[in-house]
């Protein structure tokens, strides 16, 4: 398919691919003026080949590598993986294990969207101390983890039947404490981001992503329920220990950039809810089933594994030929469908290129999820 010829009121510029962002990825545009006419997405500069490489590594090694494919939501992308393999080789996992991946995951989220609400207040152009805050007040979570899991980033805590180990004395009043803590901090970027008229201004009425297109574009996460589309898959299709565990989906109608954060800043406090449920009500037991260090599967298995990252669905499919690596593995990305989106809303309605980073990074991309 060859390219559209470019009109000669058209000129077209070239994002990228390195810029003081979240990764490498190029952006052209075709601008006539300050009007935004086309938007395409040459993405792959990150591109590493993460299916390829799980193709060659056992079950278990290649709990690693996929890991690396959106480093601040490490635990959410590593059980999607985990789970399609327990599929595949019919790997029961112990109730208490499952409540200790909720846990890691709502961790995970709100980690995740502290990170995106830095980048969507540093594309406004104002107020750059909340991307501090927020680092800052991830380093919460982050103890946490290295608590948890002996990692800050990249934990390998997710195996097939379970987890690598329990909880550790006193975690759980330490997840209390963390609870609290960032309650209190999340009405500061509350006043500072969404009740700010300057932040308001440039987010409001700004990328508007419709109902209608946002399902007909295949839009996932935050971007879709922004467009006031209630679809989760830990309520749609509960997984871990979801079906347990009281949480409500977060939707706004508007479909706007100010819309998809406020849809990351409620599901922090669902996320917040969920952890302090978890620490009041996890069930006692094991928190593994006995694998074999190299465990084998049968012929001719097909298992497909679906969770709801920070950024939306993540689906990873599995195909096995009966020996101790995986035949195929093909990854569903949410920020490659949310590319897509983001895409063809120059097309959908007026966009300039003032907007270009707010849209941008109220899609919340992650370029290494993207190209896998």
């Amino acid at each position: 398919m060859s390219e559209p010829e470019i009109k000669p009121e058209v000129m077209r510029i070239s994002w990228g691919p390195q810029h003081p962002m979240s990764g490498q990825t190029r952006i052209l545009i075709d601008v006539d003026g300050e009007v935004v006419r086309r938007i395409i997405a040459d993405i792959g500069f990150t591109h590493r080949g993460i299916e390829k490489i799980l193709e060659n590594r056992t079950f278990i090694q290649g709990i690693v590598p996929i890991e690396r494919m959106v480093m601040a939501d490490t635990a959410n992308i590593a059980l999607g993986y985990v789970q399609a393999v327990e599929e595949a080789l019919g790997i029961e996992v112990p109730e208490r294990a499952k409540w200790i991946r909720s846990l890691i995951c709502e961790m995970g989220r709100i980690n995740s969207h502290l990170y995106a609400f830095g980048l969507q207040v540093e594309c406004t152009g104002y107020f750059p101390a909340v991307f501090l805050w927020t680092t800052v007040d991830r380093e919460v979570l982050l103890d946490l983890f290295e608590k948890l899991t002996g990692a800050r980033w990249s934990y390998s805590f997710f195996i097939p039947g379970g987890v690598r180990a329990d909880l550790p004395e006193g975690f759980r009043d330490e997840v209390r404490r963390a609870v609290r803590y960032l309650r209190r901090r999340f009405q500061d970027y509350w006043d500072a981001m969404v009740e700010n008229p300057l932040f308001e201004m440039r987010n409001r009425g700004v990328g508007v992503l419709s109902r209608e297109d946002a399902i007909r574009l295949g839009a996932t996460g935050p971007v879709l329920r922004g467009s006031g589309v209630d679809m989760d898959v830990r309520k749609d299709e509960p997984y871990a220990a979801y079906g347990d565990l009281d949480f409500k989906v977060i939707t706004e109608k508007e479909g706007d950039c100010l819309a998809r954060l406020k849809v990351r800043f409620h599901e922090i406090e669902q996320s917040l809810n969920i952890m302090e449920q978890i620490a009041d009500e996890i069930p006692g037991g094991p928190v593994r089933t006995k694998v074999p260090l190299f465990p084998r599967s049968k012929p001719g298995v097909e298992a497909l594994s679906r969770v709801e990252t920070a950024r939306g669905e993540l689906g990873v499919h599995i195909f096995t030929d009966g020996g101790l690596k995986p035949y195929r593995v093909k990854i569903n990305s949410p920020t490659l469908r949310n590319m897509y989106v983001f895409e063809r809303l120059a097309e959908l309605g007026r966009v300039l290129v003032a907007d270009l980073p707010v849209i941008l990074y109220s899609i919340d991309p992650w370029y290494l999820d993207c190209d896998r």
